[in-house]
C-alpha cells in the first residue's frame, strides 16, 4: 500500500461513467465525434498524461483486455489521468480514462487491470445505448443533450444532476437503479476479461474489498470511486464469487507495472525529497530479491532527476544497467539523465544504442526526437518519426513535435497542415477547419499539396457538421 496522503480528497471532479455509446441511437460516426468531443472536455478540467511511457503501458494492457472481448470491432482510446484521487471512467466512443491514483493504490497489476476491465465491459455491453433505450422516447437530439448534460457533470456534479433531471421523459431514479444493474454486468464480464486476458480475475474483488476497508477507516477520503461505482456488500461478494470459481494459480506482475507504479510515485509525492525519503526507504526495508529492488531503484532515480540530484541518480542508474544493459526503460532513463545535464554525446550514444534495438518503439521515439530537436537537428526528428507513421498512427504530441520540426525546417506548408491536424485531434474541428482553408487561399501547393488539402477539408467539414449538429 503507498502512502494514505494518495487518498486524500482533492479539488479536482470526479467523473462521471458513461458507459458505451454504441447501438441504433447513435451511428459510429455520431459517437466517434461524441467521444472526441468528450476528449476535449476531458482535456480542459483534467491534466492528461502524456508520458510515452506511460501512454504505452497503459494502452498495451487495455488492449490486450478489450482483444478478449466479444465485440473486438470496438474501437478504443486508453489514457491515464494525472490524479491521485481512485476513479476510472468509459466515455462515448470507447474513450477509457483510469487515475493515476488506480495504479498507485494498487497491489497488484491484476487488480490494476480488473479496473480497466471493468470500464471496457461498460463499452463493450453498450450501457449509455441500452440507458437511452431504457427512456423509449429518446431522439438522436434527445441523446445529445443526454451526453452534453453528463459532460457537464464531469465539471460540476450538481449542475450536470439538474440538466439531466431537465431532460423530457427521464427519470433520475430510473437512471440509478440501471446504472446499478450495469455495475453488476461490468464486474461479471470484467471478471472473465481478466481471465481470458491471464490476469487473476481475483484482483478485481480484491480491490473493491480494500476500497471497502479504505472507506470505512476514513469517510472523509473515501475513493471517488465509490461516487460513480456503487459499490455494496452484496456486488462484492457476488464478485469475489464469481472470481473464485475459476481455477487458482500464480500470477506476476510485469515488468512494465512495477516501473510505471513507481515512476508515478516519484512524481505523484509533493515534492521530490519526500518522493527519495519514502523510496530509500522501502529500498532499506525491502526483503525481496533484485528483481523487487529494480522498480525501486528506477523510482528513486526518476526521484532524484527531479531534485537535480544528478550523481546520486547515476548510481541508481548503474544499478539498474547492471541487471539489463538492453532494458528500453533503463536506457531511456539513463539518456534522460544526460540530456538534463546537457551531456548531449553521451545522450545520443544511448539513444541511438535504443532506437537500434526498439525502433517501433513510441517512446524511444519521442525521447530520441526531443532530445535531436534541443541541439537543433530537425532534419533527423522528421526522419525518424516519418518512418514510424508508415505503420503507426500519430497522436497530439507526434504531430506536435513533427510539426515543430517542419517549422525549424522552414517547411510553412507541411508545418500548417500538421497544425490542422493536431487542432482536430485536440477537438477543435473548427480551427482545424479554419487553418485549412488559410492555406489554401495563403499559399502556392504542388498538386500533391493541395489535393491533400482538398480532401481532408472535405472530410473535416463533414465532421464539423456532425458536431454543430449535436450542439453539446
Amino acid at each position: 500500500m503507498l502512502p494514505n496522503a494518495l487518498f486524500a480528497a482533492n479539488e479536482n471532479i470526479s467523473l462521471p461513467d458513461f458507459g458505451d455509446s454504441a447501438g441504433s441511437v447513435i451511428s459510429p460516426s455520431y459517437e466517434r465525434r461524441l467521444g472526441q468531443m468528450f476528449l476535449k472536455q476531458v482535456r480542459q478540467f483534467s491534466r492528461i498524461i502524456d508520458d510515452p511511457e506511460v501512454e504505452s503501458y497503459i494502452q498495451t494492457l487495455g488492449y490486450n483486455l478489450s482483444s478478449h472481448s466479444d465485440n473486438t470491432e470496438q474501437p478504443f482510446t486508453f489514457f491515464m489521468i494525472d490524479n491521485p484521487v481512485i476513479n476510472a471512467f468509459a466515455g462515448p466512443g470507447g474513450m477509457i480514462g483510469i487515475n493515476s491514483g488506480v495504479i498507485l493504490n494498487s497491489e497488484s497489476e491484476s487488480e490494476f487491470a480488473g479496473v480497466v476491465a471493468h470500464e471496457i465491459a461498460h463499452v463493450t455491453q453498450r450501457h449509455l445505448a441500452r440507458m437511452f433505450e431504457e427512456a423509449k422516447k429518446f431522439s438522436l437530439p434527445t441523446a445529445a443533450a443526454m451526453i452534453g448534460a453528463l459532460i457537464i457533470a464531469t465539471q460540476d456534479p450538481a449542475a450536470g444532476q439538474a440538466a439531466i433531471t431537465g431532460i423530457a421523459g427521464f427519470n433520475v431514479q430510473n437512471q440509478i437503479n440501471f446504472t446499478r444493474e450495469n455495475e453488476e454486468e461490468a464486474d461479471r464480464i470484467g471478471i472473465s476479461l481478466l481471465a481470458k486476458s491471464d490476469y487473476d480475475p481475483r484482483g478485481m474483488p480484491e480491490f473493491f474489498e480494500r476500497l471497502q476497508k479504505i472507506s470505512k477507516f476514513s469517510q472523509s477520503s473515501a475513493p471517488d470511486f465509490f461516487r460513480t461505482h456503487p459499490l455494496t456488500t452484496s456486488r462484492i461478494a457476488d464478485s469475489r464469487s464469481r472470481a473464485e470459481s475459476y481455477p487458482e494459480k500464480k500470477f506476476k506482475n510485469s515488468h512494465a507495472y512495477e516501473l510505471i507504479r513507481y515512476k508515478l510515485l516519484a512524481k505523484t509525492l509533493k515534492t521530490p525529497k519526500e518522493a527519495i525519503l519514502f523510496l530509500r526507504n522501502r529500498l532499506e526495508k525491502n526483503e525481496g530479491g533484485l528483481s523487487e529492488k529494480l522498480p525501486i531503484r528506477y523510482g528513486l532515480a526518476h526521484a532524484y532527476i527531479l531534485d537535480s540530484a544528478y550523481a546520486h541518480a547515476n548510481q541508481q542508474i548503474k544499478h539498474l544497467l547492471k541487471n539489463d544493459a538492453n532494458d528500453v526503460s533503463y536506457l531511456l532513463l539513463a539518456a534522460k539523465l544526460e540530456t538534463e545535464q546537457s551531456k548531449y554525446d553521451s545522450a545520443f550514444r544511448i539513444y541511438k544504442k535504443a532506437y537500434e534495438l526498439y525502433p517501433d518503439y513510441k517512446p524511444v521515439i519521442m525521447a530520441y526526437g526531443r532530445a535531436l530537436m534541443d541541439v537543433g537537428k530537425a532534419k533527423e526528428t522528421r526522419d525518424i518519426i516519418k518512418k514510424y507513421e508508415r505503420h503507426h498512427s500519430h497522436d497530439l504530441n507526434s504531430y506536435a513535435l513533427l510539426g515543430q520540426a517542419e517549422s525549424m525546417l522552414g517547411n510553412e506548408i507541411e508545418t500548417a497542415i500538421l497544425q490542422s491536424e493536431f487542432y482536430y485531434l485536440a477537438g477543435e474541428t473548427k480551427l482545424a477547419v479554419e487553418k485549412l482553408k488559410f492555406i489554401k487561399q495563403r499559399y502556392k501547393m504542388d498538386y500533391y499539396q493541395e489535393q491533400r488539402v482538398i480532401a481532408r477539408l472535405s472530410e473535416l467539414e463533414y465532421e464539423l457538421e456532425l458536431e454543430e449538429d449535436i450542439k453539446l
